[in-house]
């Protein structure tokens, strides 16, 4: 079973920025596409950036051009580096499995890590 340890969230005002990492345990983590996803209070969950084995990436409109989603396959983490943070960005934000063709679609995923807290005051 994989484990994730999201950190890096925290209280920004809007325009700043913050970098969120997640530490993927186990022999695995080279070999899938990983994502970011967020949860918003009284909203679903949404898949907001995704790397693939192949380093391409992709994502949700609200936060292309301000988010930017790597790897370190050395180091079994993904980090989502966010610019411009605007309020409609607080969320929780976990990292998980994604699909491997780059899309955006959310597969069932059984395990979650517990998430960091991302707040963005106007």
């Amino acid at each position: 079973q994989v484990h994730l340890v999201e950190s890096g969230g925290d209280l920004v005002q809007a325009g700043g920025s913050l970098r969120l990492s997640c530490a993927v345990s186990g022999n695995l983590f080279s070999f899938n596409a990983w994502g970011w996803y967020r949860r918003a209070p009284g909203k679903q969950r949404e898949l907001v950036a995704v790397i693939t084995t192949a380093h391409i990436t992709n994502y949700i409109d609200h936060v292309k051009g301000r988010f930017t989603i790597k790897r370190d396959n050395a180091k079994n983490t993904v980090s989502l580096q966010m610019n411009n943070l605007q309020p409609e960005d607080t969320a929780v934000y976990y990292c998980n499995l994604a699909r491997n063709d780059g899309s955006l679609y959310i597969a069932p995923l059984e395990y979650w890590g517990q998430g960091t807290q991302v707040t963005v005051s106007s």
